[in-house]
């Protein structure tokens, strides 16, 4: 009789931690869904977003869906899905981070964001390496260039079909070594952030390659990272993009250990500030009061790493 009453009082001890996990998720939904809307309409425009929480099972749970699935031009946020199809080659063996590229004058984007147009003196050479690190850090737009040389648009493309991620596509251009950053939407960015954050594109070694550049303190911080503490925003993996009025930014927060329990994907354009785009910008401002309350409804959330990506389900 002591065996029985010891495995109903284990059943039942199971039970009672199921249900305070689920009752912690609620909340968490809750409180991302209100703080979302809450900054969101303080800003106006128009947003496509989709940002999920992760359940006691891992699985990702809806808190906010907005025009998800409407296709929006992602701007630089697509730099990480050229990233991907990078590593991709990198983990098949056809590329290698230490290998060099040539950086000619004709490949320098004039004005354009990142580092490559300051240096003022090519040709130069570069490890593919370090234009992975400026293109996802300081959001260089020579490194895309430097990136095609490597990884033309027609196999990017390809690499993200073949992954699921068709509504993520780059643009290609009469050069097949050249693209714009093309299109995505909030659900499908979404959707890459959690296949690559629970290692269902890359290696091991490439995806925290991949996360630890968006996770470093040189990475965006104008937005969801902006009122943090350097170890807070170090949980968090984002990339922003903008152009126009467009003011972009998708990330993933992790828990403690490492895990996800929060991926986001915020997609703004207008109403007014086309030619800011600092932190002062209506969007990006908002964005920035979005982050903390969005790392504190999930702090006491535990994620779970590896594991292939599942669909997010209602709640």
């Amino acid at each position: 009789m002591t065996g029985h009453a010891g495995t109903a009082d284990q059943a039942a001890t199971t039970g009672r931690a199921r249900s305070a996990a689920a009752r912690r998720t609620a909340t968490a939904l809750r409180r991302v869904a209100a703080g979302y809307a809450r900054h969101r309409d303080r800003a106006g425009g128009t947003w496509r977003a989709y940002v999920s929480v992760t359940g006691p099972d891992g699985s990702p749970h809806e808190a906010v869906a907005e025009e998800p699935d409407t296709p929006v031009e992602a701007y630089s946020v697509n730099k990480i899905a050229v990233a991907v199809a990078v590593l991709d080659r990198v983990d098949r063996g056809l590329l290698a981070l230490d290998q060099r590229i040539e950086v000619t004058e004709d490949l320098v984007v004039p004005g354009g964001d990142g580092i490559f147009a300051l240096d003022g003196a090519w040709p130069s050479s570069v490890t593919l390496g370090h234009a992975l690190a400026t293109l996802l850090t300081v959001s260089d737009d020579t490194a895309v260039r430097l990136c095609g040389r490597l990884c033309p648009a027609t196999d990017l493309n390809r690499v993200l079909r073949a992954r699921g991620l068709g509504h993520t596509q780059v643009r290609p251009v009469a050069d097949p070594h050249r693209f714009h950053l093309g299109t995505s939407t909030a659900r499908g960015t979404h959707d890459l952030l959690r296949a690559l954050a629970t290692g269902g594109l890359l290696t091991a070694a490439s995806t925290a390659y991949l996360l630890g550049l968006l996770r470093s303190p040189v990475a965006f911080t104008d937005g969801i990272r902006r009122e943090m503490s350097s170890a807070e925003r170090a949980r968090v993996a984002t990339k922003a993009g903008w152009y126009a009025d467009g003011r972009h930014e998708a990330g993933i927060v992790f828990d403690r250990v490492g895990a996800p329990v929060l991926t986001y994907a915020l997609f703004a354009t207008g109403p007014t500030g086309a030619d800011d785009v600092a932190a002062t910008h209506p969007a990006v401002r908002a964005r920035s009061r979005m982050g903390r309350p969005f790392l504190a409804a999930v702090d006491r959330l535990t994620g779970r790493a590896g594991g292939r990506p599942g669909a997010a389900t209602m709640s």
